[in-house]
This record gives C-alpha cells, structure tokens and sequence, in this order.
C-alpha cells in the first residue's frame, strides 16, 4: 500500500511538472501578418488588418513524451494528451509483471523442494505426511522447469511492453505535429478577373486548400 502511495504521489509531481512546463512554453505564438488595403471612401481612409494564429512546433516533445514513458509508463502518454491510452499502457504492463512474479514464486517452491529432495530431505510442502510423496521428484523438476521457462517468457514479454509504451509517446507526439493548424479544410470559390489587355471579364473556379 505504502509503495502505491509514493507511485501515485511520483505520478501526480510529473503530471504537475509537465503542465507547468506546457504553461512557460510558447506552444503557440501570434503572428501578425498585415494586408494594409488602402479604400477610400467619400474621402475616409480605411485600413484592414488580417490577423493569423501558427502553431509553432517543438522539436523536443518526441523526446519529452519518451523520456517520461521511460521513467513512468503512461506518463508519455499523458503528456501528449491520449490519455485513454493510459490504462490500457498499464494493465498490459502490470499484467505481465504479475504473472512474471507468478511464475517466479512458483518456480522457487518447487526448486526449493527439488533441492531439499535430492539431498535426502522430506520435509517439503509436496512430500505430505505419509511415507509416500504427493509429488515424487523427477514431477518437482519437470515443474520447476516449466515455471522457469515461463517465467523467462514473461520477463520478455513485460520487457517489450515497456519499449512499446515508449516507441508509442515518442511516435505519437510525432505525429501530432503533423497537422498544426486547426483549419484543415478545401473549398470551391468562384472568383472573377478582368484581362489588364481588353478589360473583358474573365469568370472561373478556385479550389482553396488550407493547411
């Protein structure tokens, strides 16, 4: 219980680091680009001033998000804001850490017995009370290797967990970078042009595409 605590209490001071670290950041800037159109009308100058919001990529965020799924699976995750992600991260990881122990514990029952047995102890929890074993000792080996082998497997297994929740921070905050702009979006506009030679009205489609 007490280790839970300081996990939960490690978890919440990184989430509140990353969020103060987002705050100082200039994730995104205002940058004024000026169409000054001069119209005059009945002798009033008018100006119109257009005004775009850009997002400004930062390059270190792959490497943020994986170096916080590297100290806390799930953490990278929640820094790049999937944190539906973040349950499944550590079921899958934690699930194999606890049939890793599993496999373990069983491991070194039964190769605590085969030891014992084969220097002429018969004292073991497999032995029983009678004079006849419950579980004689070439079952107390095969056991133990087969809770070794399985053991080894989950090992690996919660090994790759851990890279794959870092590889999936890191590629993920890549690939929020790749749309940056909220306005994603096409559109058809008819637009009319004058020819500068013969004055003649020139009538057409536009497709406007917006990055």
């Amino acid at each position: 219980m007490n280790k839970l605590l300081i996990i939960l209490l490690i978890s919440c001071s990184f989430c509140q680091f990353i969020q103060a670290q987002e705050e100082n950041e200039a994730e995104i800037t205002s940058e004024t680009d000026s169409l000054k159109t001069t119209l005059r009308e009945n002798g009033v100058v008018m100006q119109d001033s257009l005004f775009k919001k850009k997002k400004v990529l930062n390059p270190l965020a792959p490497s943020k998000a994986a170096f916080y799924s590297a100290a806390i699976p799930g953490l990278g995750q929640i820094y790049n804001k999937r944190y539906w992600k973040v349950p499944i991260v550590w079921g899958a990881i934690g699930g194999s850490i606890y049939a890793y122990t599993w496999n373990n514990d069983n491991y070194q029952r039964f190769r605590t017995a085969f030891k014992r047995r084969q220097a002429g102890f018969t004292d073991d929890e497999f032995f029983g009370e009678g004079p006849t074993p419950i579980l004689d000792q070439d079952i107390l080996e095969n056991q133990q290797e087969r809770f070794q082998e399985d053991r080894d497997l989950w090992l690996v297994v919660s090994i790759a967990l851990y890279a794959l929740n870092i590889v999936d921070a890191n590629v993920d905050a890549h690939l929020k970078q790749f749309n940056i702009d909220d306005d994603l979006s096409f559109d058809f506009e008819p637009y009319l042009d004058l020819n500068p030679i013969t004055n003649d009205p020139n009538y057409g489609m536009a497709l406007t595409i917006k990055f």
